[in-house]
């Protein structure tokens, strides 16, 4: 059976690098994607988000800003680790509605009684911190964004073919 995979752009367009994810989406949205693929725009829409990695998914690609500390533009692909979530304080778990974040909507996931099989983060290192609001992308991220795709593409590839990819933790 072809597994069911969700790739989900993260982001609020209202605050620059932020908006990467959501950028990316957009993007695939415009390609051919295999029909067990679900590619959506989540925006700032936590509890959506939430519902949606309730559903039976082998996967969940997110797609998001993600500083770590690198150069501007940086690519990674993150599998973060969901054992973590055990340890979540129930006041941490509340989702914000102007904002998202992704660890939040995974423990509230969790809280809820759901368990995401496999999650896994295409992040980019933003230029500008997210909390200025300036709409588009800074160049460096402007310019990761077809090698993005090309990450979430080759993820649904090696997922589909039952590949385990080498992804940091």
């Amino acid at each position: 059976m072809t597994p069911r995979i969700l790739v989900a752009g993260i982001g609020n367009i209202f605050l620059g690098d932020d908006a990467f994810g959501c950028e990316v989406v957009q993007r695939m949205l415009h390609r051919q994607v295999p029909e067990n693929v679900r590619v959506e725009d989540f925006g700032i829409r936590g509890f959506d988000l939430a519902y949606a990695l309730m559903e039976d998914y082998e996967a969940v690609i997110l797609v998001d800003a993600a500083p770590r500390g690198q150069q501007p533009g940086t690519l990674y692909t993150i599998e973060p680790d969901l054992n973590a979530l055990d340890d979540t304080a129930p006041d941490e778990i509340m989702v914000e509605t102007h904002g998202m974040n992704p660890m939040k909507v995974l423990a509230m996931v969790k809280a809820l009684g759901g368990e995401p099989k496999r999650i896994l983060l295409v992040g980019c290192e933003p230029e500008s911190s997210g909390d200025e609001e300036r709409m588009g992308l800074s160049e460096p991220v402007r310019a990761a964004l077809d090698e993005a795709v090309a990450m979430v593409e080759s993820l649904i590839t090696m997922i589909t073919g039952g590949q385990k990819a080498a992804i940091a933790g």
